[in-house]
Formats: C-alpha cells, structure tokens, sequence
C-alpha cells in the first residue's frame, strides 16, 4: 500500500520514516513539500498520491510561542488534520494522527482515560483537541494517538536540552510538581507501524505513552545518571527541585499528565516500555 508521511524530517517524522518503511511503498514529505498551513497545497498533495493510509506527524508543537500566534497553531493543528480526515474519507484510507496530554488540565488525581473530560490550559492544547474533535466527526477511518512528554534523538526536546545543560552547568533549576511519563519516538513510531500492519486495525481514540510515571526533576536525575554512565557528561550538576510557579512560563502546563494507556492494550495488544527503558536505549543510541 502507499502510505502518505507528513512530517516526516520531524523528531517522530524521522522515526516512523524508518519504522514504516518495510510496511509498502512510503511517500516521506517534510515541510519543504506540504506545509500544514496551507490547506489548500496539503488537499492537493494528499490527491496527488491517493494514499491507502495517512501518518500525520506534524504539529505545531512551540507551546509557549502558540500564546502570541494563536491562528497559525490551530491552521496546523486543527484546520489541517480536518482536511486530512476528510481527504482520507474520500479515499477510504486510514489516518494516524498523534495528539497529546495537553488537551486535560492536569486537575485529575488519577491517570486520565479516553474520555475523561478534556480542558486545554493553553493555545496549543486547544488547538490539538480541536484537530483530536475535527477527524472524530470527519467519519473518517482514523487512529488519534494522545502520547505525553515525546523526545527523541532528533528536533528540540528536554532530554537534549538537560544534556547540553548538563556540559554547560554546574547547578540547575528543575520543576518538580508536574507528573509524566516521559515517551521515546522510536517506540511511538514502532507501534504505529504494528498498526498499520494489521489488515483491519480498530479505529478510535487511544491513549500511548511509556510505562510509569517520573517528574521533570526526577527525570532530569535519570537523564544525568545515564549520560554519566555513557561518558556523555563529565559529572552530574546539582538538580534544585522547584515548583510550577517558580518557572513561569507563557502557557500553562497541566501538572498532571499520566495517561490510561489500558485501553490500547486492550485492543492491540500492545504496551510500551517503561520509560527508563526508552530513556537508556535512547541514550544508547545517540553516544554512537
């Protein structure tokens, strides 16, 4: 079949590039060759190769810059996965779509399911369940990915940033009271791939991200003790715990962003590895 990457030079581009490869005849476009801000190049670009399935991985993804640019962060991240969806209906092709943990508040004690209430705190979260709401009522055949705390080897990222953070500094700041688990693209990537493999994957709404749970501040510690390991960084800095509210930041961010990713197991059988796993296999990867 031929599968349509839109995406494709991005952190998780460059991963389900590799991982969706084996799969058929793989048609990788970068933003160079579709640009999710205008609708009507991407329309013509998905007729021009008639895929059977779809794999969105662009985004606008600059949390804090969406606050001051509100209507190019929903043309990308709602406006286009509208067209996708319904450019996908019109072929009959499947669409993978890759949303996040942002669309909740972070108010829930517990790991959000599916269907639990969503309320965005910022421009971005908004404009992602926007593009999550749009493909729900295209009637589309469509896989929505919700997937939190995403880096990878490539594109800007925390664990980049703590690693050159790490060789520049001796002491840092890291906020502590917001709850994640932290999730590798190459795992993402691997298990679109299985998606797309079946002859008939069950549709909907699915929660996606790594096994347990950490704080940024912890997983800052987890990033350190690995690179020290690997001979990344010469020595660990100081890591000083801080609160949300001592790091302000142009958009808020949900202190709570665990995912129920039980529903996926269910229906495909599959679980992603706990996030140290990705965390020290990534590492791996990039000492060589």
């Amino acid at each position: 079949m031929t599968i349509l990457l839109i995406g494709a030079a991005g952190q998780l581009g460059r991963e389900l590039k590799r991982s969706l490869a084996c799969l058929g005849d793989l048609v990788a476009c970068d933003r160079s060759q579709i640009d999710l801000a205008d609708g009507t190049a991407l329309r013509a670009a998905v007729r021009a190769h008639a895929p059977r399935a779809i794999v969105n991985a662009a985004a606008y993804t600059a949390v804090d810059r969406a606050e001051q640019e509100p209507d190019l962060a929903r043309r990308i991240n709602a406006t286009a996965p509208a067209i996708l969806a319904e450019e996908a209906k019109r072929l009959g092709a499947l669409l993978i779509h890759y949303s996040t943990d942002y669309v909740f508040d972070g108010a829930k004690p517990g790991p959000y399911v599916e269907y639990d209430t969503a309320n965005p705190l910022s421009v971005y979260g908004h404009s992602k369940l926007e593009g999550e709401q749009a493909i729900a009522a295209s009637g589309a055949r469509s896989v929505i990915l919700r997937t939190s705390w995403v880096y990878g080897l490539h594109g800007a990222n925390f664990m980049k940033t703590m690693l050159r953070l790490g060789r520049e500094r001796d002491e840092l700041r890291v906020v502590d009271d917001q709850v994640g688990a932290p999730t590798w693209t190459r795992h993402l990537a691997d298990a679109s791939a299985q998606i797309l493999g079946r002859r008939d994957p069950p549709t909907g709404l699915y929660h996606l991200a790594a096994g347990g749970e950490t704080s940024w501040h912890a997983y800052a510690g987890a990033i350190f003790e690995l690179a020290l390991q690997l001979g990344m960084i010469a020595k660990i800095p100081l890591i000083h715990r801080i609160a949300s509210a001592d790091y302000p930041l142009p958009a808020q961010r949900p202190k709570n962003s665990r995912l129920d990713c039980s529903r996926f197991a269910r229906e495909f059988g599959l679980t992603l590895p706990d996030w140290r796993i990705g965390l020290a296999d990534c590492l791996a990867d990039a000492r060589f």
